[in-house]
């Protein structure tokens, strides 16, 4: 897990998935790398869920369960914002 790297919520959104750029997802606290998957086309999932954000809330209402991130890379972790 040392190689992770580790995403604020700021830098997440650079991974939006437009113009080139990798999309990344984080969920519960963990950032994957959706860019090749072929459900997410252009940064955007179903036309209801953009790369570059944290779905952790929007996962609960998926007609899927967190096992579909099985099929992409974990790739980092999302840092928490201290208060």
């Amino acid at each position: 897990m040392s190689s992770e790297k580790q995403f604020t919520i700021e830098e997440l959104k650079e991974y939006n998935g437009k113009n080139g750029k990798p999309a990344y997802i984080a969920y519960k606290g963990k950032v994957y790398d959706v860019t090749d998957d072929y459900l997410w086309t252009d940064g955007e999932h179903q036309s209801e869920h953009s790369a570059g954000t944290d779905l952790t809330e929007e996962m609960s209402l998926a007609p899927h369960m967190e096992d579909v991130l099985d099929r992409v890379k974990l790739i980092g972790t999302l840092k928490t914002q201290k208060p």
